[in-house]
């Protein structure tokens, strides 16, 4: 190793940091961050740095650096522009035997700033030795993705229960009974912040770990839990942070044919993957999930119920939490770019614009006998968008009920399949000939209907009337790639 990586204690200790300019303000912010005394040797000072002087934040000497500045200090920073006066920081530094970074010089420095993540208390740090400081800032940025924003609330719970633990159980199993906290349910509720829920779970854990006879043995196994993760409209990149976490962590996976093979492929390689798609006149399938997240989440595993858009539009996601809730199996659940939303932005659609449309409804297109009966009438206000879900198989019912209800029959129209993937195909038109035009391009599901003024917006500079935007016609942009 070029470097050591170490992590040295600043609280309340004394730091120098020689210089006044915007690289000073920037190593000033984290010697701060980390609780140093921070005397800033320079004589002139960014207006930042001088307003935190002014607020007593810093001390300031207002000189040219000299040696006797030093004084007691742990560590030096020199951040000037002048070569000949960083050169004078490190050798003072050096004959004192005081760690010095010389910013943007490593020959001058005994120890560089790496790149950090800061989930304090825990802190995660990447160097290049100073070879590649963009690299390691890369590095950084993807392992942030991968680390929650509340991961140190986790480590400050754990730590808080240490004490009491080593006084609860033997040492020989406080090892396996922390593991099972950092990647179950306890974790999961901490992150969320839901402390109520992190409390219960690390008690039932512990009960559990206190357990030892034969009776007890199946009260003593390890608690699951259950992800409802919305999967997005099919494009992997548009999955939310949260999501792909949770996905790298889960056991089992149950998706269905709304979640694309390019999202499945973002799962963590080892999981247990359980298709649950419904067959076409198959019945009960819904049942068969509800048995499968339970009996899985009863063995003690950690479950990814993934569902294509949102797990709470048009998703079932309700009925599942509430099977999940009677069973008091822990549930996280992750919203996802919801299918109208998805698709609206690939075919570049707003679906609310200040001249157009000022309200959007979400409907089943296709819809039960038990459903709730809506409200034509104001769905076929073309300055009201509407978006069928689920729509193509029940596109001349829609029409027609839209037309009975008064919509013209230039009423634009859109129909989108396949939204945010490479076969994203996108028929626009009207009422009167939206029905023939997706006939003729044989459209294949899934898709939805958009209706309503929008839906003749000429988005990426396709016309209004535009027969078929399909993507041999048209460029569609979505989520950083062309579609």
């Amino acid at each position: 190793m070029d470097y050591l990586p170490i992590f040295l204690r600043l609280q309340q200790r004394p730091v120098a940091l020689v210089g006044g300019g915007a690289v000073a303000l920037r190593k000033a912010s984290t010697l701060l961050a980390a609780g140093a005394h921070v005397t800033v040797i320079a004589p002139d000072l960014h207006p930042q740095l001088a307003a935190q002087v002014a607020r007593g934040e810093l001390r300031h000497i207002a000189a040219p650096f000299t040696p006797g500045h030093l004084g007691d200090a742990i560590a030096v920073i020199a951040a000037t522009d002048d070569v000949s006066v960083n050169r004078a920081v490190s050798q003072a530094a050096r004959e004192r035997c005081i760690p010095v970074n010389v910013v943007d010089d490593a020959e001058l420095s005994t120890f560089i700033f790496p790149a950090i993540i800061d989930r304090s208390p825990i802190l995660v740090a990447v160097s290049s030795a100073g070879r590649s400081p963009v690299l390691a800032r890369r590095i950084r940025a993807q392992i942030e993705a991968l680390l929650p924003a509340r991961l140190g609330a986790l480590a400050r719970f754990m730590g808080e229960r240490r004490r009491a633990l080593q006084r609860a159980l033997a040492a020989s199993a406080r090892r396996s009974f922390w593991e099972r906290i950092v990647s179950g349910p306890v974790a999961s509720c901490v992150i969320a912040g839901d402390e109520a829920g992190a409390e219960r779970a690390y008690a039932r854990e512990l009960r559990g770990a206190q357990l030892s006879t034969p009776r007890t043995a199946e009260l003593a196994a390890p608690l699951g839990e259950v992800y409802l993760i919305g999967a997005g409209p099919g494009d992997p990149d548009l999955l939310t942070l949260r999501a792909l976490q949770l996905l790298q962590q889960a056991d089992v996976i149950l998706y269905d044919r709304l979640v694309s093979p390019q999202v499945l492929e973002r799962a963590r390689r080892d999981a247990e993957r359980i298709f649950v798609g419904k067959q076409p006149g198959e019945c009960g399938q819904q049942e068969r999930i509800h048995e499968l997240l339970l009996r899985h989440a009863l063995a003690g595993k950690r479950v990814a119920r993934l569902k294509g858009g949102d797990p709470f539009v048009f998703g079932r996601g309700g009925e599942e939490l509430e099977v999940l809730a009677a069973h008091d199996i822990p549930c996280t659940v992750v919203p996802g770019v919801t299918a109208a939303l998805g698709a609206a932005a690939s075919a570049a659609l707003p679906l609310t614009h200040r001249r157009l449309a000022h309200s959007v409804t979400f409907v089943n297109g296709h819809q039960d006998e038990s459903d709730p009966p809506g409200d034509w009438a104001f769905f076929a206000d073309p300055q009201h968008t509407v978006v069928f879900y689920m729509a193509l198989g029940h596109l001349p019912e829609i029409i027609a009920r839209l037309r009975a209800a008064g919509a013209a029959r230039d009423h634009p129209a859109a129909l989108i399949a396949s939204a945010t993937l490479a076969g994203q195909q996108i028929v626009r038109g009207t009422l009167a000939n939206i029905i023939p035009r997706v006939r003729s391009l044989e459209i294949a599901p899934p898709a939805l209907l958009i209706v309503g003024n929008v839906a003749a917006f000429p988005g990426l500079g396709v016309a209004g009337d535009a027969e078929v935007a399909a993507p041999a016609k048209i460029a569609v942009q979505t989520a950083g790639a062309l579609a």
